[in-house]
């Protein structure tokens, strides 16, 4: 059974604990999502070539879906305050990193280190409010949790373009770092978490090594394959590559179920928390919309980054005031409902922002609209979505499982991003407006599946 280990007591949160935990999960995303907004920027400043600088924006969640599982894990066993403050430190040096780089080596250096931090931080602080907060107690903290990570998505959208147009790019990185120092004093005296049967366990480093090497070597496949050539020997060779590390892994894993495997297949039996999982790995492969506009309004249309971000303005707000009323949903009809309304929401923002044969009067209007439906989707699906992992996770696995719903969300936004970006490239032969329409479009169809997932796999009970 997990337990906290505080006088042999089960200590209860604050509001101050769950004001650090928030502003842990915000610092992610202050440079996980500004990046998205401020990549021209960062081109005309850094010797960077495009398509490095393209796997570069994904690199920090492609490497928090690599080792988020295993930082599951470690939390579990370690403590999961130990793994956020160390989460928290590491987001420091990354920023750090970040702001002194003049070439790709540090600048995907400090990437990776950001993707590490945040693979501590994630699963580590929704393990914490399992342990800390029971009940509508528990949804409450949820909801805030929610709003550093989705609502965060929205906020550093546009304080990222309005600090990129007044100060450069570079200070978002520093902001970031005052913030993750905040959030370590606010968490200063907050009592150890950790699992007694964790603590019986060993790490999966051949299924962690196995894991990250098929991940790595795919993105790479499909954010390089286009400057290779889809049918060139690199490309065919980095795919086979994967296949072969992708058996590896799962032989791996089958032969160590039952014992220490990084990936505990059996919870999977579990059709709503696998639903809840699955779904928000779908949706979180939507980030790529965001960047996709981002870009397109920049060079396509000639807006300012600053100008760019004030058109996030109705998806901040939204998501932010959808996330409680979410909450609100999940206590009256379960999570089933909102989980499918949340991602039919979201599709028909997307649908708004691939609107780009209108004139940019007419686009700025509908990007407006559509980015406050992105808001008012993600937001509605957010909180039923988390609670949903987190309830159905047995107590002595709230790590591991934390762990892995956190790696569909950051593998979705990974390659959602990689994936967005190589299709809007491979379209430019048709001209951005048509390249950014179509990719858009895309979009929507991973909207669509997450609906589907919700439908068949999450229950419609209310309990």
């Amino acid at each position: 059974m997990s337990t906290i280990l505080l006088d042999n007591a089960r200590f209860v949160g604050n509001d101050r604990l769950l004001t650090g935990i928030v502003l842990g999960v915000l610092t992610f995303w202050l440079f996980a999502q500004s990046m998205i907004n401020v990549v021209p920027a960062i081109e005309a400043s850094v010797a960077i070539p495009v398509e490095t600088l393209t796997m570069a924006v994904s690199l920090s969640a492609l490497f928090s879906g690599c080792f988020i599982v295993a930082s599951g894990s470690l939390a579990d066993r370690f403590g999961r305050m130990r793994l956020t403050r160390l989460g928290l430190m590491l987001s420091v040096l990354g920023c750090l990193m970040l702001v002194i780089a003049q070439g790709p080596l540090l600048f995907l250096l400090g990437r990776a280190v950001q993707g590490f931090s945040a693979a501590c931080i994630m699963p580590a602080t929704l393990a914490l409010l399992k342990e800390w907060y029971d009940g509508k107690a528990r949804q409450r903290a949820i909801s805030f949790w929610v709003i550093g990570s989705w609502g965060g998505s929205g906020l550093s959208s546009f304080v990222g373009g309005a600090i990129a147009t007044g100060l450069g790019w570079r200070w978002i990185f520093i902001v970031s770092s005052g913030v993750a120092l905040l959030a370590l004093y606010l968490l200063r005296n907050a009592p150890e978490s950790r699992s007694a049967m964790a603590a019986r366990t060993k790490l999966d480093w051949g299924g962690l090594i196995s894991l990250a090497v098929t991940l790595v070597l795919l993105n790479l496949f499909i954010s390089k394959g286009r400057v290779w050539g889809w049918a060139s020997a690199e490309s065919f060779t980095m795919l086979g590559a994967t296949l072969v590390a992708a058996c590896c892994f799962w032989r791996l894993e089958r032969v160590r179920q039952g014992g220490n495997a990084l990936i505990d297949f059996e919870l999977f039996r579990n059709r709503a928390w696998s639903g809840a999982t699955l779904s928000n790995m779908l949706l979180n492969g939507c980030v790529g919309t965001m960047m996709i506009a981002s870009i397109y309004m920049q060079q396509g249309r000639s807006f300012s980054s600053f100008k760019v971000g004030i058109m996030t303005l109705g998806y901040l707000v939204t998501v932010l005031a959808m996330i409680r009323v979410g909450e609100r949903l999940l206590q009256r009809y379960g999570a089933r409902l909102p989980m499918m309304a949340g991602p039919t929401i979201t599709g028909a923002g997307v649908m708004l922002l691939s609107c780009t044969f209108l004139s940019d009067a007419a686009y700025i209007i509908a990007v407006f609209l559509g980015y406050i439906l992105f808001g008012l989707g993600l937001g509605c699906y957010a909180t039923p979505s988390t609670d949903t992992a987190v309830t159905h996770a047995p107590g002595e696995k709230a790590g591991v499982a934390s762990g892995i719903y956190k790696m569909g969300s950051s593998l979705g936004g990974a390659f959602g991003i990689a994936g967005s970006a190589s299709l809007f490239a491979l379209l430019m032969t048709f001209g951005i407006e048509r390249a950014a329409q179509f990719t858009l479009l895309a979009n929507t169809g991973l909207c669509l599946l997450a609906v589907m997932v919700s439908w068949l796999m999450v229950p419609r009970s209310r309990s």
